[in-house]
């Protein structure tokens, strides 16, 4: 696909760097290609700056050995960053990880985390259900699953962890589609709101994940596909959690980040609303 005229300015295109051969750029377009955005041919002469001004609001450029994400705030380039840290620790054998603590992960167990982000909670939740194990991550927003579908495809694999398996998909749609129980865990690390200025990796996140709220009609239906547990991440600063009708778990007065667990369809007693049950 040749460049977009000025007329037709699009919110996202896929690029390459412009240390570009024959390999990387059919990687690019067929990444470009398979979520619907347009694919931009680079070379020295086209600089990022350009295509920023003239073509598109973001780009996701495409490396021999990385992916980033541009636009006029900054460069994003996917590390595993905090998820390694994470899964360091428990190679140590240090089980004080929030996302264990509150999801109670367990070997062999089959993972949906409904929102990637950056992809730091499947890292984690991979190495801790092991090679037996499943995760199947979503992301709706195309910035973001390319950044992260491409990035985690270029890590090393963990001998000790599951495959992460991710989608494009919009976790409410994805969700009706699939049996009761089919997953043992679900999570959600929705876009609640934060009122606090966060990292620089944070905030590029903010600025292209999708932000539809999250409603009691997607959480009922999570907990259906759910046989254990239904587990979300918020905001302390978010009256998201309020707007649900969900309690979070008790947490440390200083804690920012509140978690909550609702129990699966597979779990007795629960009764298929969006309270604590």
């Amino acid at each position: 696909m040749s460049e977009p005229p000025p007329s037709s300015r699009k919110p996202l295109v896929v690029t390459t760097s412009d240390r570009v051969d024959a390999l990387l750029a059919q990687r690019a377009r067929s990444a470009a290609e398979a979520v619907g955005v347009p694919y931009v041919e680079r070379h020295h002469k086209l600089p990022l700056k350009k295509l920023l001004t003239d073509t598109a609001d973001a780009l996701v450029v495409f490396e021999s050995a990385a992916v980033s994400l541009v636009d006029a705030e900054g460069t994003l380039r996917f590390s595993p960053g905090l998820a390694h840290l994470r899964v360091k620790q428990l190679d140590a054998g240090v089980t004080e990880d929030q996302l264990l603590r509150v999801a109670g992960l367990r070997e062999g167990e089959r993972v949906l985390d409904c929102t990637l982000g950056l992809g730091a909670d499947a890292q984690v939740a991979a190495r801790l259900v092991g090679p037996t194990g499943h995760v199947t991550a979503l992301e709706k927003s195309p910035a973001l699953y390319l950044l992260v579908h491409h990035g985690l495809a270029g890590l090393p694999r963990h001998p000790a962890a599951s495959a992460v398996d991710v989608l494009h998909a919009d976790a409410a749609e994805y969700l009706r589609t699939l049996p009761d129980g089919a997953f043992d865990v679900v999570l959600f690390d929705p876009m609640f709101e934060r009122e606090r200025k966060s990292s620089a990796a944070f905030e590029a996140l903010r600025r292209h994940a999708d932000h539809s709220p999250l409603t009691r009609e997607t959480v009922a239906e999570a907990r259906r596909v759910a046989r254990r547990v239904v587990v979300l991440k918020g905001s302390r600063y978010s009256q998201d959690f309020k707007k649900l009708g969900i309690t979070p778990e008790p947490a440390r007065p200083n804690a920012t980040v509140l978690w909550a667990r609702l129990p699966g369809s597979g779990n007795p007693g629960n009764p298929g609303g969006t309270g604590n049950g």
